[in-house]
């Protein structure tokens, strides 16, 4: 649904050639134009209007003076910078352009018809008057001559394979009478047929075909051939043939002209010579004739040139005919005229060439015959209403010949090439422009090729004659009602006197309608490299036919290639060829309206980098800026470029919308979007919730946009339409609707586009739930409430599903309660609005809790039976059932209807369930049979509700004691159940001895000693207090069982012989020394426990000094020898790891920077490296031991640590001997550190005892092994290795080596407490144990 824009034309009319223009072909390189005359060859430069050079061929006498010479070729060849030059008198010509030599590189005797290069020009074929190809290669070199007329098909011919006559086959509608009629007879060629052979070539070189005169039938027939000129085939004899030929770049089809009885057609041909296709000319019969047709480069336009066959006025003799370019596109199977140049009939207006620029696809060039040269730059574009209100049809208008195709997409999809309307117009039409006004948005003006501006306005025209055409829908029968424009007023466009209009079609180009009687257009200016911006305004006068005059004209040094308008601020953005932009101020009171170079607000000049082809107005960060996508593809927004993919955008509302060639279509908001947000869009990649990113079929365009609405038309390759729903304007109109409080409009939406509606929340729960009955009435639909009721979950759908950055969730719930709250407040509204009439969205309330109310829905039903509501808005209790049933499992619900104790519940529930009736019956049966408590507690038991099962049991008297502590040891429910009977009760004292049982059974025998104790049962509390070594509570049960003094003295034994196994010997010490009253046994557990200053004090209490001598002494001797023999090994092993540490880590280090090379180890993580990796990751071992450890992983806890102590190995070249390092060196400094205590009390009684040099050997010895751990803890913990530690395996950052190193290191939950290891122990300064004495 795309139309030809006219981006720049130039018109040179100020130079003068040799002779009369024949024929141009342009030069690539210069961009000038080489016209080929009567007399000789004229260059010129089109921008600056500049004869650049006349070569005569005159003095050679190549051509003669009196001007009947002709030249009937002219071609650029840039590889040898020379001109190659074919006249009709035989003479092949090649000037240089460097050295202006002229020289004759062939000559033909016959004379030659037509010359024609290959598109690599590498071959030349040449046409001669005797019916013949010359085929030469660039260096004139000659392959081969044939004659044009071959008897044979050719190599291609078609094989009979004898399947019967064609007066035997099938002939469709024609019928049998098809076999017997006589093939028609050929005409001959036309007698305007200039009767010369035409050339064209396939793009790829390998084909040209030729269309000649048959000497036979005198008719036009067309022959492929290869480049060896070996004849391929032929073409069907086909009736009214033209001269015009040309081979589409892209394809396999051969365009020509056939003229048919009633119709004058462009039909295609394949290579086989069969014709393909065909589209009618919009002319009578004998009014026009085709001189040529074109293909541009890329495929896209077919241009067509025709001419009068008679003149306007036949009464008039002389008089020229008049001469017509059009251009014809094809989409979806139709073909569209879709420009149309009217050159008149002028003598000087005449057309004699016509060529498509070679490299630039929409540049056409056109040589006039009174000097004048004419070029026209198209590109594409979309017409669209721009309005941004809800009264705007989004309205795209199709021009095809003089019809314009409009479809109001806010009211219908019509797939092209239908169309909801058509407006009729006199004559072509080259432009339409819909009115920048946003109250009159709908509204249309059409340019035509008669410089006539027709005005539509919108509204219902179906009363104006020949306004508008009912297309595809929109009849009598539809029942969509469409409004056709009606037309208003025919402007003709008043020209400056003196300017022939029909020399210059398309004068006046970028029309935009920027105010009701206002327009803005572009021209050329009065040097070609000027370009004039100028108003036109519309007399006011009543008569129908009324004139629009140019005014204002501003002049702009440049030529202006794209104009656009901003509705909103009403400026207007220039864009020269340069990519330079320019703004457009207009007048004021005291001022003519001028042109500016646009600035922004830092005062810097905005150009983009490269010429854009589309252009448009948008808003960011407040500033007013110039978006630009370019034939390249590239997008800008100022000078910033911000896709280099993109295939078309459009800016609608305060959306930026534009595809791309990954197949996504980009939506942005630009209110919230900054300018340094869409610099990152080339860089950044989107996120999976990214509502801004939607993917798209491959080559899609944008068509338009529905303002304040969520449809995006876009338009397939292939012409069709697809509508889709982007996601961000979806949400975007949602939120519109949520914060209008439109409830419905948001709901209904939400639900077509299946949106997820916890949004109609957690947009703003604070305002959703203030308008709850402005909610509930405005859905006023039970369903759709229960809808929405049942998507609620605590998710808040606004930071997960649909991120918006300007966050406008406020006051949200805390996590975990949306969903009661949403329901509680919902249901209270609807029960407070009407109960009867929403009494299922008030179940579907209670069963959407986090904690379904089953009952209580249940409860509800029962109520609804029992007495059911006269309201008529009500349901009934079968229908709440149903319902209830249809929203939870009937099992879950039976069973909760079971648990309510009410049977007439449960029946209506296992009614309307599947199961069997004598399997629920019966249960019931007994059920009701039972007294009442016992009944509830058999229920509570079936449910596995044992905490009120206990609760009822626990009533149903003595008799049923012994089931109740059998099903509290089954469910042991010791606690629940002490709870419910008195502490004096004989129930609660059984309770309690088995609950001791069942603590002694899982060895809790400290608690369960506590429950006997508390409960009386002394003998078994004694039990339980001795086998957890309870000491204190032990020795008070025996009080309590006053036990004799040999029994007490027995126990006090053994009770210190297992204290003094756990090393508790202070305590055995107690016990002793109180209760077996053995002192020197006591004194000696004291001097074992190394607590001398004790076992002093019961030497002394006892006056037993000869213990001094004979234990305490030897004691402290010993323990002085033990503690120095330590320190010593503990201080050389610490130096000897240490140490070994060191040089491990620079190995490691080695490693990494690639000096070692050794195989990768073969282990569970060696599909990270290549089979030829050089680096090392762990030895051989390392391997082994990590197939060990993944063999073993599913052991016992104890093999694991014996896995994980082989990993942690001190044998050097060990995988994890670092880390083994650093968990022996911190071993060592706590071992170290924790013996000042013990060391502190032996220097005291060392001193007290005379030993002074063994105490301070001692001390300086702990104070040495101290200093030196200090002093190399910074060493062996450097800053960085925790931090190299927590690096992560893979990521963007990560390398090989840094790979490598990372398995060497442990990994994560392979080591227990892998982040201790890594982190310096602390030395504990606070313990003052030296002594100063010392």
């Amino acid at each position: 649904m795309r139309n030809l824009k006219l981006l720049h034309s130039l018109h040179c009319s100020g130079w003068q050639g040799l002779g009369k223009p024949q024929c141009l072909t342009v030069r690539t390189e210069t961009g000038t134009v080489l016209v080929g005359s009567d007399l000789g060859i004229t260059e010129l430069d089109p921008h600056t209007e500049q004869v650049l050079r006349k070569v005569s061929l005159v003095e050679e006498a190549f051509l003669p003076e009196d001007g009947t010479g002709c030249i009937v070729g002219i071609e650029d060849l840039p590889d040898q910078e020379s001109v190659c030059v074919a006249i009709a008198a035989g003479d092949v010509l090649l000037y240089n352009l460097n050295s202006n030599q002229l020289e004759c590189v062939g000559s033909v005797d016959s004379g030659l018809t037509g010359m024609s290069w290959s598109p690599d020009q590498e071959l030349l074929v040449l046409t001669t008057g005797q019916e013949t190809i010359i085929m030469m290669t660039k260096d004139f070199d000659p392959v081969t001559e044939v004659g044009i007329h071959q008897d044979d098909f050719g190599e291609g011919k078609f094989i009979t394979v004898g399947w019967g006559k064609k007066e035997t086959q099938f002939h469709g509608t024609e019928g049998k009478e098809a076999a017997r009629r006589k093939p028609a007879e050929i005409q001959p060629a036309f007698p305007w047929d200039d009767r010369r052979s035409r050339v064209t070539w396939r793009e790829d070189g390998q084909l040209f075909a030729i269309s000649a005169i048959c000497p036979v039938t005198g008719s036009r027939k067309l022959r492929i051939w290869n480049k060896e000129c070996v004849l391929q085939s032929t073409s069907e004899s086909v009736n009214g043939l033209e001269q015009a030929l040309c081979w589409k770049p892209s394809g396999n089809l051969i365009a020509s002209i056939q003229r048919k009885l009633n119709k004058h057609n462009v039909v295609f041909f394949e290579r086989n010579g069969l014709l393909h296709g065909e589209f009618s000319l919009p002319f009578d019969k004998d009014q026009v004739k085709v001189n040529e047709i074109l293909w541009n480069s890329d495929s896209t336009v077919l241009a067509v040139w025709l001419k009068d066959l008679r003149s306007a006025d036949e009464r008039i003799k002389d008089v020229q005919q008049s001469t017509y370019v059009q251009l014809w596109t094809v989409e979806n199977y139709h073909w569209y005229l879709k420009q149309t140049l009217h050159f008149g009939c002028d003598q000087t207006g005449q057309i004699v060439s016509l060529k498509w620029d070679p490299e630039s696809p929409f540049r056409l060039h056109v040589l006039c015959s009174g000097w004048l040269y004419l070029s026209f730059n198209w590109h594409w574009t979309t017409d669209r209403s721009t309005g941004e209100d809800s009264s705007d049809l989004a309205n795209v208008a199709v021009i095809d010949g003089d019809k314009v195709l409009v479809t109001p997409f806010r009211q219908t999809v019509v797939p092209p090439p239908m169309c909801a309307y058509q407006l009729q117009l006199p004559c072509a039409v080259n432009q339409v422009i819909f009115s920048s006004d946003p109250q009159r948005s709908n509204d249309i003006a059409v340019l035509t090729a008669d410089s006539q501006i027709s005005v539509y306005q919108a509204g219902d025209g179906g009363n104006q004659e020949s306004a508008a055409k009912i297309g595809a829908i929109g009849g009598s029968g539809s029942k969509i009602r469409i409004t056709t424009p009606k037309l208003v007023k025919t402007y003709r466009i008043k020209f400056e006197e003196g300017v022939t209009e029909s020399l210059n079609p398309l004068k006046l180009r970028m029309i935009t309608w920027v105010k009701e009687n206002t327009f803005l257009a572009l021209c050329q200016g009065p040097r070609t490299s000027q370009s004039v911006v100028c108003q036109l305004v519309t007399s006011s006068e009543e008569f129908q036919e009324e004139e629009i005059r140019i005014r204002s004209p501003v002049t702009v040094d440049g030529h202006v290639i794209n104009l656009c308008h901003s509705q909103k601020t009403h400026t207007v953005a220039l864009e020269l060829s340069s990519g330079q932009i320019l703004r457009y101020h207009w007048a004021t009171g005291s001022s003519e309206p001028c042109v500016k170079q646009w600035k922004s607000t830092t005062g810097c000049l905005i150009q983009f980098p490269q010429p854009c082809i589309e252009t448009a107005l948008c808003t960011v960060d407040g500033e007013e800026m110039v978006l630009g996508l370019t034939e390249r593809s590239r997008f800008f927004i100022n000078d910033l470029e911000i896709a280099s993919n993109t295939t078309s955008f459009v800016v609608c509302d305060e959306f930026l919308l534009f595809t791309t060639h990954s197949h996504i279509c980009r939506c942005l908001n630009l209110r919230t979007t900054s300018l340094k947000a869409l610099s990152h869009l080339t860089s950044s990649d989107y996120q999976p919730n990214d509502e801004t990113v939607r993917r798209v079929e491959r080559g899609s365009r944008i068509v338009t946009v529905v303002p304040q609405d969520t449809k995006l038309l876009l338009q397939m390759p292939r012409g069709n339409l697809e509508v889709v729903h982007h996601r961000a304007l979806v949400l975007a109109q949602v939120r519109k609707y949520l914060d209008r409080l439109k409830y419905k409009e948001a709901f209904e939406c939400m639900r077509k586009l299946r949106i997820n509606l916890n949004l109609i929340h957690d947009h703003n729960p604070k305002v959703f739930l203030e308008n709850l009955e402005n909610f509930v009435k405005q859905v006023d639909s039970i369903n759709y409430i229960n809808l929405f009721l049942t998507e609620l979950k605590e998710e808040d759908v606004t930071k997960t599903m649909y991120p918006h950055l300007p966050s406008s969730s406020t006051s949200a719930p805390e996590i975990g309660t949306k969903v009661n709250t949403v329901c509680d407040a919902l249901r209270t509204t609807m029960e407070r609005i009407n109960p009867h009439k929403y009494s299922l969205s008030i179940l579907t309330c209670h069963v959407r809790k986090r904690n379904p109310e089953l009952e209580t829905a249940l409860q509800k039903v029962h109520e609804l039976r029992a007495d059911p509501p006269s309201d008529p808005e009500a349901v009934g209790a079968e229908e709440a059932l149903k319902y209830l049933l249809f929203l939870v499992d009937v099992n879950e619900l039976y069973d909760y209807a079971v648990g309510t104790y009410d049977f007439d519940l449960v029946m209506m529930v296992a009614e309307k369930s599947q199961k069997d009736p004598k399997e629920y019956l019966p249960f019931l049966n007994s059920l009701k049979k039972m007294e009442t408590n016992y009944q509830r507690y058999s229920i509570d038991k079936y449910l596995k509700r044992y905490k009120k099962a206990l609760s009822h049991l626990s009533k149903c008297g003595p008799q049923h004691f012994t089931e109740l502590l059998n099903f509290i040891k089954d469910q042991q429910m010791y606690s629940e159940a002490l709870k419910l009977f008195p502490v004096n009760s004989q129930e609660y004292k059984d309770i309690s001895v088995a609950y001791g049982e069942y603590l002694s059974e899982k060895q809790y025998y400290e608690q369960a000693g506590l429950i006997f104790a508390r409960s009386g049962e002394c003998e078994k509390a004694l039990g339980a207090f001795l086998l957890c070594n309870s000491w204190q509570q032990a020795f008070c049960m025996v009080a309590q069982l006053h036990y004799t003094k040999d029994k007490v003295v027995s126990m006090a034994r053994s009770v210190a012989g297992r204290l003094m196994e756990q090393r508790r010997y202070s305590e055995a010490a107690l016990v002793l020394e109180q209760y077996a009253k053995d002192y020197e046994e006591a004194i000696t557990s004291l001097l074992e426990g190394a607590a001398w200053e004790e076992s002093l004090r019961l030497i002394y209490k006892y006056n037993r000094a000869d213990i001094l001598e004979t234990n305490l002494k030897p004691s402290i001797l010993e323990a002085h020898s033990n503690h120095m023999s330590f320190l010593d090994t503990q201080k050389t092993l610490f130096i000897r790891h240490k140490s070994r540490l060191a040089v491990v880590r620079e190995i490691k280090e080695k490693e990494l920077e690639g000096f070692l090379d050794e195989e990768v180890a073969d282990g569970p993580d060696s599909d990270l490296y290549s089979e030829a990796s050089s680096l090392r990751s762990a030895s051989g071992m390392g391997s082994k031991y990590s197939h060990s450890n993944s063999r073993i992983s599913a052991r016992s806890s104890k093999n694991r640590r014996k896995a994980e102590r082989k990993r942690h190995s001190l044998k050097e070249g060990s995988l994890l001997e670092d880390v083994a390092l650093l968990e022996a060196l911190r071993e060592i400094i706590w071992t170290v550190d924790k013996l000042t205590d013990e060391v502190h009390r032996l220097l005291k009684v060392l001193v007290l005892f005379g030993y002074d040099i063994l105490a301070s050997e001692l001390q300086h010895s702990l104070e040495d092994a101290l200093r030196v751990v200090e002093k190399s803890i910074p060493d062996i913990w450097q800053t960085d290795l925790k931090k190299a530690a927590a690096c992560p395996v893979l990521g963007p950052d990560s390398t090989a080596n840094s790979i490598t190193a990372s398995f060497q290191q442990p990994k994560n939950g392979g080591i227990p407490q892998q982040d201790e290891i890594f982190v310096p122990p602390k030395l504990n300064k606070n313990v003052q144990w030296k002594l100063n004495i010392l």
